[in-house]
């Protein structure tokens, strides 16, 4: 049964995709800060009670909330070799190239008889002395994965289907394992079309990655994703597949942390209003690839960002700017993801409480906000919309 159905930023969301952040955080130690993406370490407790107030505010909604280890827990329950299978994949994508420790990783993970801990041991990371390695400088023989709970990047649902994503950087190439065993094995996600595979093809990720409507998609050429990867996409969802989809639109946002995704810059808050960060668009470059019968029409586009929505949509937009009218107040609102919202239903979005002046201008636009605790999660350099990945919403009336 397919149960994926997202043709929109802003449809009545039905039912979402969350990873509570663990113990994958505790093993963040400030010499591997930069190789992990993270700025600062958050303090679990309260990262996760944070993280709480999220899934909350979305079953206030009426927002069915299914987390990561729990849909994998199942994927690998449905047969004993999908189990074998998971460990071989999850140690070969390890990287390690001591056979002995290979030998005794493998052991050591098929020693763990509950599957959910089996799951959740895979993204904490496992320390040398946990598996009798010798450990010399680096305690690990297996990396955590701290960015699981930004959930939106490493696979991404595109109308009926899934894009599992080809990570940019080396840290979280691995976070794919487990969406691809859930698309491949879940009883309830093991027919979903897959438009994206994530082996050797350039990078893309899911933060990268719009809805506008059923026909049209906005996605960043940013330092994560690539403009061969859009290409790719453009191939498989207007002349490989039967899909809604004849046009993408790309944007070139400046290839910088600060702007690490389309969605830091620019978020669809309600059926014609964005939220952006006025900065990255005032001369921004934009692409255009569009299905042609049986080939596809790449163009470069000269008209500003506005009118392109507005042509796309056929109808007048409102640019509601992320920090107001200071320049200030937005790159410091920005940098902690004001732009980086989640739409409920159209008009209603998740922001952080933290982004108080862009949440008042939000308010003025007449859009109903809930505001969440984020002194913890923000420190992993995301924001709401970062957190999840929707995978039903009901069609924009």
């Amino acid at each position: 049964m397919n149960k994926i159905a997202v043709y929109s930023e802003i449809g009545k969301l039905k039912t979402v995709l969350l990873h509570e952040p663990g113990l994958e955080l505790t093993n963040l130690v400030p010499d591997y800060l930069e190789d992990f993406l993270f700025d600062d370490i958050p303090w679990l407790p309260l990262a996760k009670k944070e993280h709480q107030a999220l899934a909350q505010v979305f079953r206030n909604a009426g927002v069915k909330v299914v987390y990561l280890s729990d849909l994998v827990t199942e994927a690998l329950d449905s047969n004993e070799s999908v189990r074998d299978s998971f460990i071989s994949d999850f140690v070969l994508e390890s990287n390690i190239d001591d056979n002995d420790a290979i030998s005794k990783l493998k052991m050591y993970l098929k020693s763990i008889k509950d599957t959910k801990e089996l799951v959740l041991k895979t993204m904490v990371g496992i320390k040398k002395s946990e598996i009798d390695v010798k450990s010399e400088g680096n305690p690990f023989i297996t990396y955590p994965m701290p960015n699981l709970y930004f959930e939106r990047d490493p696979v991404a649902c595109v109308g009926d289907g899934v894009l599992i994503n080809r990570m940019f950087f080396k840290t979280r190439c691995r976070e794919t394992i487990y969406g691809r065993y859930i698309f491949t094995y879940h009883k309830d996600y093991k027919n979903v079309p897959k438009y994206y595979e994530h082996n050797g093809i350039p990078s893309i990720e899911g933060g990268d990655i719009m809805i506008l409507n059923e026909n049209t998609l906005l996605i960043g050429i940013s330092q994560r994703t690539k403009l061969e990867a859009i290409r790719e996409l453009a191939k498989n969802l207007f002349l490989k597949n039967k899909t809604s989809f004849k046009t993408i639109v790309a944007f070139e946002i400046p290839k910088k942390r600060t702007f690490m995704h389309l969605d830091t810059v620019f978020t669809q808050v309600d059926k014609y209003k964005f939220l952006y960060y006025k900065e990255c668009f005032e001369n921004v470059g934009i692409i255009k690839l569009t299905k042609n019968d049986n080939s596809i029409i790449e163009e470069t586009i000269n008209s500003k960002f506005k009118d392109v929505l507005e042509e796309m949509l056929q109808h007048e937009v409102t640019l509601i700017p992320c920090g107001g009218d200071d320049d200030v107040a937005a790159a410091r609102e920005q940098w902690s993801d004001g732009a980086n919202s989640i739409t409920l239903e159209p008009g209603e979005v998740i922001v952080y409480e933290r982004n108080d002046i862009t949440n008042h201008v939000l308010k003025k636009y007449a859009l109903k906000i809930h505001s969440i605790p984020s002194s913890e999660l923000s420190r992993g350099r995301g924001g709401p919309r970062c957190m999840c990945m929707p995978l039903e919403r009901e069609p924009v009336k």
